[in-house]
């Protein structure tokens, strides 16, 4: 069966049902990228566009061929070579892209809601990839299914996230995918780096890393987003790092088949140091791999193919 929605828009949305689905889905669209021709007809005929206002090179790219994988055409689309930059809404311009026969549209963009206005205004399906500070949705799933790759089951185990979770939609779509999935959640960061009633979501807070890391087995480092602060939350990156860099000592606080994931781009040295990043616990580039698989997925079961 496929998904019984039009869009893909927040983690909160789904059920635990639909997010099994999408993870099985994923599961078995893998091995094509394995495949010495990577590519199925399942979205042969369709188009999916790309219309991202921030930089990314992760998520753009990995949509790109999950849709090629898929047989779909794709188009990328550039905000600062559009009619964007004279003055034309984000929704007169998904409109004119929607008249060109778009089925899917993916959308990232810096205001939280952003993906939500715009599915309400189009008929195409709306793939949220990032809206502000609110949710990244196919993230948390990748992460998902990276997870339940290495460990076989998500149900129990315990996940650190860590770092700047006031401002981390990676964070926010974790949290909710991870409780509904019965993972214990710790969070850990400075008190200016976590949103009020945090707790409210169902995660243990943490302000030491280290008691954080006991028992964990798995540990998601968020990257320190300079650029999404605003103010100073902090007395320096030097002191960030020396209180919540996860370095080989810190590491050896978990369990010792513990996992290490980080949504990227990464700050070496800031909040993972390098020879953790390169090291046998990382799954890191696993990550980014699932992550066309899931997106894959997503697309196959949006466009009533399953």
């Amino acid at each position: 069966m496929g998904l019984n929605r039009k869009d893909l828009l927040t983690i909160a949305a789904l059920s635990a049902d639909e997010i099994h689905l999408i993870l099985t889905t994923a599961e078995s669209l893998k091995e094509v990228g394995g495949r010495d021709i990577k590519k199925v007809p399942a979205l042969r005929g369709k188009t999916v566009v790309n219309l991202f206002f921030e930089p990314s090179t992760r998520t753009r790219t990995s949509f790109e061929l999950a849709a090629k994988r898929l047989s779909a055409d794709v188009i990328n689309f550039s905000p600062s070579t559009s009619s964007i930059v004279k003055g034309e809404t984000l929704i007169d311009t998904a409109r004119n892209i929607e008249s060109m026969q778009a089925d899917i549209i993916v959308l990232r963009h810096s205001s939280p809601g952003a993906a939500d206005n715009l599915a309400g205004a189009v008929r195409s399906s709306v793939i949220n990839a990032g809206d502000g500070w609110h949710e990244h949705p196919t993230q948390a799933l990748l992460d998902l299914f990276t997870l339940k790759e290495k460990k076989g089951y998500i149900e129990g185990l315990t996940v650190v996230i860590v770092g700047d979770i006031a401002h981390s939609r990676v964070a926010r779509s974790n949290i909710l995918a991870l409780t509904k999935l019965g993972a214990h959640v710790r969070v850990v960061a400075p008190p200016t780096m976590l949103p009020l009633l945090i707790e409210k979501l169902g995660v243990t807070v943490y302000y030491r890393f280290e008691e954080a890391l006991i028992g964990a087995d798995a540990i998601i480092m968020l990257r320190l987003q300079r650029e999404r602060l605003g103010q100073a939350l902090l007395p320096s990156i030097r002191e960030y790092a020396n209180l919540y860099c996860l370095t080989p000592e810190r590491l050896q606080l978990a369990k010792p088949e513990a996992i290490v994931m980080h949504p990227g781009p990464m700050n070496r040295g800031v909040e993972i140091s390098p020879s953790v990043a390169d090291s046998a616990a990382a799954v890191i580039l696993d990550q980014v791999s699932n992550g066309v698989s899931v997106r894959m997925a997503l697309m196959y079961l949006l466009s009533g193919s399953a």
